[in-house]
């Protein structure tokens, strides 16, 4: 990619931005700004995502970690409880705030407190002259886990050597703020409890909801960070599977199938042999690694009876003896406060075949074409203080992929589509309730490595859901996401850093809109440098 070609580039989102919004709207770089490469220095990392909403009402702060990652060894610090805002609280935001410089790859980290998972994240690639990041979430649900002294557990894996100079250095905090939360947060957080059979769980005997969240990412470097490229036997790629790229989170109790979920494809920021695609805008959920969550409401009446339980998640589609998953569990618990133990039933656990088509044609250009999917619905009763309640899980899996690459994967490129669609149905005395998720995950994109050794990729990832939900009277609460990130980069490779001549643009829109109004953001890159900032709700 050429200078001229991108001063055109920037002209044209100039000129786009100016018909839209005006020519004063915004904090946008003039094209005269931009670099003709990469340097030394880029803009800090940001991403079109809206920051927590903040209540206006007393708030107390808490430290839970202080640490610079150099090795593999976790930090392990105490939690202590706010003073001065209570113990129920209208929300709970988590911030961190990580610096690093020098020369460092990708990291993935966990945070734990009391052994819950509150967040999973990953790492931005620094320059060499530093760069600085934030991360907000919202830990409300978690309230339970923060109401008593726990012990805290943080790690980023990480290694510091001669080439790798990168030491990450990260400050953690919660601020609490008083009042009740506008929706009830759940009266436990549970973990599951390792035994030599494997990993159970005990709920309290009067529980009537429950969910479990998975933190289930493909990780290590290894063909399962780029799982949704693996093919099988004969096809002649690097990365094989014995059933091609499907994957698949199960969670079953007792053996039985409770849950299915489509893992979303995170890309890191070293992802797709081009970090300088996400040097100032990440993917997608990079940042905030998102659980999968599971209704286990119907598996409740079996779960009540004071037992433990054996819990098992599983990635359906990898190969035997990979390793590469993670996936802790957290288990939220809602109880019947009238009663003192709650009964009930499993009436219903059906699921079809996973369906897994994976295609091979050769030629100058190989070609796999994907499709599969699973459907599972299970359904159960419990008699609470309130009559009895059956809640029935609707859940349906979808992918279809379009792989190609050429002889030595010179050009390798993906179109692939994920769906996940939910329906939850609860019953009892008045009219039925439902709720409906439809999850869609899209990533385009193709890498090609030219006669120059020019390696140049370009992608879209697409992040989007759709939620209808029963809200309080007749009132239906309803919410659409797109969060979509494209971006290019070019350089050259087998060559020191500084001659690599490095180009890429990028840009993220993320809308949100729905019965509680709209957020609409756009950010854009070139070179590192933020070339568009607006919003447009």
């Amino acid at each position: 990619m050429s200078r001229q070609i991108v001063m055109s580039m920037l002209a044209g989102v100039a000129l786009l931005a100016s018909a839209f919004f005006g020519a004063g709207a915004g904090a946008v770089a003039q094209a005269a700004d931009v670099p003709a490469e990469f340097g030394t220095d880029w803009h800090d990392p940001v991403t079109a995502a809206p920051p927590v909403d903040r209540p206006h009402s007393t708030s107390c702060q808490v430290t839970l970690a202080d640490a610079q990652f150099r090795d593999f060894t976790p930090y392990r610090g105490a939690y202590t409880p706010p003073e001065g805002c209570g113990d129920h609280w209208s929300k709970v935001v988590l911030r961190l705030d990580g610096k690093v410089k020098g020369r460092q790859y990708d990291r993935l980290g966990y945070l734990h407190v009391g052994g819950v998972e509150i967040l999973r994240t990953s790492t931005p690639e620094p320059s060499p002259d530093g760069i600085e990041w934030h991360v907000e979430k919202d830990v409300t649900r978690y309230s339970d886990t923060f109401r008593s002294p726990r012990d805290v557990e943080m790690l980023i894996g990480n290694t510091v050597d001669d080439t790798y100079t990168g030491v990450i250095d990260v400050h953690v905090s919660l601020t609490f703020y008083a009042g009740r939360p506008a929706d009830q947060a759940p009266d436990r957080v549970l973990t599951l409890t390792g035994t030599p059979d494997g990993t159970t769980l005990t709920t309290p005997r009067n529980s009537e909801r429950i969910l479990a969240e998975v933190y289930a990412t493909g990780s290590g470097g290894g063909c399962e960070e780029f799982w949704y490229l693996t093919v099988a036997d004969p096809a002649s790629y690097s990365c094989k599977a014995d059933h091609g790229p499907y994957r698949e989170v199960q969670i079953k109790i007792d053996g039985q199938l409770a849950g299915i979920a489509a893992p979303f494809p995170n890309v890191w920021t070293g992802g797709w042999s081009n970090p300088f695609l996400w040097y100032v805008l990440p993917a997608p959920r990079a940042f905030d690694v998102r659980p999968l969550t599971y209704d286990l409401t119907p598996f409740a009446g079996l779960l009540d009876d004071g037992r433990p339980h054996r819990v098992d998640v599983s990635v359906v589609g990898v190969p035997a003896g990979r390793s590469g998953w993670s996936a802790p569990v957290n288990v939220l618990v809602w109880q019947d406060v009238h009663r003192a133990r709650v009964t009930g039933s499993l009436t219903a656990d059906r699921a079809t075949d996973i369906a897994n088509s994976s295609t091979y044609t050769p030629g100058s250009e190989n070609r796999v074409n994907t499709d599969a999917g699973h459907r599972l619905t299970v359904s159960g009763y419990l008699d609470t203080s309130h009559g009895r309640v059956t809640t029935t899980v609707a859940r349906t899996l979808a992918n279809t992929s379009v792989h190609r690459w050429t002889d030595g994967e010179n050009t390798d490129g993906l179109d692939a589509t994920w769906s996940d669609d939910q329906t939850v149905t609860v019953g009892g005395h008045g009219p039925d309730r439902t709720a409906r998720t439809h999850l869609t995950y899209t990533l385009k994109g193709t890498t090609t490595i030219g006669a120059d050794n020019r390696l140049r990729t370009v992608l879209t990832l697409g992040d989007r859901a759709f939620v209808v939900e029963p809200g309080s009277g007749w009132r239906t609460v309803w919410s659409r996401l797109d969060d979509t990130y494209s971006g290019d980069a070019a350089y050259t490779t087998n060559v020191p850093r500084d001659q690599r001549h490095a180009v890429g643009t990028s840009s993220e829109r993320y809308r949100r809109y729905g019965s509680d109004g709209c957020y609409d953001h756009v950010l854009a890159t070139a070179q590192g440098v933020l070339t568009e900032d607006r919003e447009r709700c």
